[in-house]
């Protein structure tokens, strides 16, 4: 506390600063992500299907993804490095994996063009995606795979958790969107999924709509804020 003696510009200049520390914007209060991220998409055929099962809609779930990531990317990617690897298209019956590109910085824009390319195709190779996306880190950072469906290229998304939890600087989450309503296999096709983010100490999120998948996006990769990390002064 100040004394009545102290002098008047010394409380000016309080004032001022804590002024200025009331106005900063809330993003310049992040930090960089030390751990770069991959993104691993779903464009398998299911996700051009519609969002809502059994009635029509002239909203695609790939479509929801995309508005969804559109959203959340152009904050995410100022503080951390984005790659992207993506899963499916080609034809119906073949596992297609292909690495777009590697974690850079401010890859909003090559991220948007990429998955607004897409032709939803193929099977849903996911166990390989993730695991590629493993090595591309070189096991050192964040995986973030987004899926509508259960793997139907022979993978073991638990067994593949397993592996990779030997990895203490690799975290695996994972999106499934509106994945128990598409899921052929019943709900052991989930609790794979739902094991393969665990076994790593990631999140597994459900999403049913945009907003979900905004809020996932948003928890997975979003940098921490400055607030949450740093130790109180004394």
């Amino acid at each position: 506390m100040l004394s009545r003696s102290a002098c008047p510009a010394a409380i000016v200049l309080v004032i001022l600063l804590a002024g200025a520390a009331a106005a900063q914007p809330a993003d310049e209060t992040r930090i960089p992500c030390t751990d770069d991220a991959m993104i691993v998409f779903d464009a398998s055929g299911s996700m051009a299907g519609n969002t809502v099962q059994g009635l029509f809609s002239d909203k695609t779930r790939i479509d929801e993804v995309r508005n969804a990531l559109a959203q959340v990317l152009p904050e995410a990617a100022k503080f951390r490095k984005i790659g992207l690897i993506t899963y499916g298209p080609g034809p119906y019956d073949q596992c297609n994996v292909k690495l777009n590109f590697p974690p850079i910085p401010n890859a909003t824009e090559r991220i948007m063009r990429a998955v607004n390319a897409l032709n939803p195709a193929g099977k849903t190779p996911l166990s390989a995606a993730v695991k590629q996306a493993a090595e591309v880190l070189d096991y050192h950072g964040t995986i973030v795979l987004v899926t509508d469906g259960e793997e139907t290229c022979g993978g073991a998304p638990c067994a593949l958790g397993g592996m990779l939890k030997a990895f203490d600087h690799l975290t695996v989450h994972v999106i499934g969107y509106q994945l128990r309503a598409f899921s052929w296999t019943g709900p052991q096709s989930i609790l794979d999924v739902e094991c393969l983010a665990k076994q790593t100490g990631g999140l597994y999120i459900t999403a049913q709509n945009r907003e979900d998948l905004v809020k996932a996006f948003d928890k997975t990769l979003g940098c921490p804020m400055m607030s949450s990390i740093s130790a109180p002064l004394h």
